[in-house]
């Protein structure tokens, strides 16, 4: 099987006014992850985290390690099928702490693949060591239901990605 190169995925998939606190490219404390995707089969990003990030000193919390994850597991729904999913369930497992100020490696791949329901694999891993697993299950919505969720009409850069 041949290397696959990863290809960048557009940052500004949902506009450049979106706000989302993992991805956006422009938000004032968010993440701003950017994701490659790895042929067919995966979807990856690096994250540093910072002083900010800490619960414990000098160790990332672990509600954000769970931000992060769910961010790399919606953005294999996203770059690997073209459809965007509500975070219905995960879980999670944390092998070791992730400490600040050490990039994280994320990987995330798709499971299982129904019309409705999808869940997505992540493995979060920093000096080469596996740090944290997790399992999403993702609701997709088509319009209707993805504007009732929202309670309000769904931005025109979104709609592509229902159902």
């Amino acid at each position: 099987m041949p290397h696959l190169h990863p290809e960048p995925l557009d940052p500004f998939t949902f506009g450049e006014s979106q706000p989302c606190f993992g991805c956006a490219p422009d938000h004032p404390t968010g993440f701003r992850l950017r994701f490659s995707r790895i042929g067919d089969e995966e979807v990856t990003t690096t994250f540093l985290p910072g002083e900010g990030h800490q619960g414990p000193p000098g160790i990332m919390h672990g509600g954000l390690v769970t931000t992060l994850a769910d961010e790399i597991a919606a953005w294999a729904v996203i770059g690997l099928l073209g459809k965007f999913g509500f975070t219905a369930t995960m879980e999670a497992k944390f092998h070791r702490p992730i400490r600040i100020g050490t990039s994280i490696d994320g990987r995330a791949r798709i499971v299982k693949q129904g019309t409705r329901v999808i869940t997505v694999e992540v493995s979060l891993v920093q000096e080469n060591i596996q740090s944290y697993t997790g399992k999403f299950t993702f609701a997709v919505l088509d319009r209707a239901g993805t504007e009732r969720l929202l309670q309000r009409p769904l931005p025109e850069a979104w709609a592509r990605f229902g159902r």
